[in-house]
């Protein structure tokens, strides 16, 4: 689940040699494809994505793995069963103790990194923020002293009794060095889209050597171009900030962070259509 992007990142333009009476609503949109661009560039982890709802599965009796073992004390309830290969197995519901703390801990695990929780409804009620947090890099943890429900009517939409459902966003924050990169790629785009300004993005021509005075145009001149295709296809722009950046984070180009899949694992339900 990676949700594209819908705000633009921030911009400091103050390494912006824009020329004055540049069309704000120009800018925004460069802005905001600069951001898209670095997003995807930066393999879909930094954010914040467009927000996303999805519909919350609790903990069911006899999960295996997803719940825990003896290592810790369940909540509400003990049902001990033997799993595979004869390993015994507590199971329960979403509140459980574990090893390292003295209080019971209520939680869901939403597909991560989360940026930010932008609502939880619980039976249409949504709750206040004091009333949840989340915990690195993705867990959803109640604070107001309840539990979240182990089960909800998935047949009914969201808002009514019964269900559960989170809208949130995902990514990483952004630091210094990643508004850096898309303040200075959205300045070269929105420079390319002017006419009369030179920008530094790649072009076709990367030499031009004349040889002789310059009214003797014709007595020699040497044009090397290349293909501007060719950096683009490493996952670079052409630019020094946002090239560093790019290989700071995402240095082997992955189109998408690297995820472990379980059967055992209950992930969170998202509706697709309509």
């Amino acid at each position: 689940m990676n949700p594209d992007v819908c705000d633009p990142w921030p911009l400091d333009p103050r390494c912006c040699d824009l020329p004055d009476g540049t069309d704000p609503e120009l800018t925004e949109r460069w802005q905001r494809i600069a951001s898209i661009t670095l997003w995807r560039l930066s393999g879909r982890r930094w954010g914040p994505s467009c927000p996303v709802t999805v519909r919350l599965c609790g903990r069911a009796r006899g999960d295996g793995p997803w719940t825990w073992t003896t290592a810790g004390v369940q909540a509400g309830g003990l049902v001990p069963y033997l799993g595979v290969g004869g390993q015994r197995f507590n199971a329960g519901v979403c509140g459980f103790r574990t090893h390292c703390s003295r209080s019971q801990v209520s939680e869901m695990r939403l597909d991560g990194p989360v940026y930010d929780v932008v609502e939880v409804l619980v039976d249409g009620e949504a709750l206040v923020p004091e009333a949840y947090r989340v915990d690195v890099p993705n867990l959803l943890v109640r604070t107001d002293g309840e539990r979240w429900p182990a089960r909800q009517e998935m047949a009914e939409p969201c808002g009514s009794p019964g269900t559960v459902c989170v809208t949130y966003r995902t990514g990483l924050r952004l630091d210094e060095a990643a508004i850096a990169a898309v303040s200075e790629l959205t300045c070269e785009l929105v420079k390319a889209c002017l006419p009369g300004q030179q920008c530094k993005l790649p072009g076709n021509t990367t030499r031009l050597a004349r040889q002789g005075s310059v009214l003797a145009y014709r007595q020699g001149v040497t044009v090397e171009g290349f293909d501007p295709t060719a950096v683009f296809a490493e996952g670079r722009t052409g630019l020094p900030a946002v090239d560093l950046w790019i290989a700071s984070v995402n240095p082997y180009g992955q189109p998408y962070a690297s995820r472990a899949y379980s059967p055992d694992m209950r992930r969170p339900r998202m509706r697709q259509w309509p």
